[in-house]
């Protein structure tokens, strides 16, 4: 019984190691009446989106802009959307920057054993 919650426990701080650049990634934005040229990153965030959502940013997540991630805009991310109850730990169903962090922090040093 301890081994599998300790095998679970791997498997979930997997996914918070990948998902962790989320919170830190950065989103340029462009103006009104620019096109995206071909292979940009609009291309490339639905190229990633079939693939589990790897590669997208946090801002790329937040499609409404508010810089939080509700429930819905996590869904594009697999490894973010696993976890997002455990992390949202407000339960306002809006998951900030913030409580991500700690909740990536909080993994990391449960895996360590600290």
């Amino acid at each position: 019984m301890h081994s599998t919650k300790r095998i679970t426990s791997g498997f979930l701080i997997l996914g918070m190691m990948a998902a962790a650049p989320l919170a830190f990634a950065q989103q340029t934005t462009q103006t009104d009446g620019q096109q995206s040229p071909p292979g940009s990153t609009q291309d490339a965030a639905a190229q990633s989106q079939s693939s589990g959502g790897q590669g997208l940013s946090w801002a790329d997540l937040d499609t409404d802009g508010n810089g939080n991630l509700s429930k819905t805009e996590a869904q594009r991310h697999a490894g973010l959307a696993a976890v997002f109850a455990d992390a949202d730990t407000n339960g306002d169903n809006e998951l900030t920057a913030d409580e991500y962090r700690a909740f990536v922090e909080k993994q990391q040093s449960s895996a360590t054993g600290q």
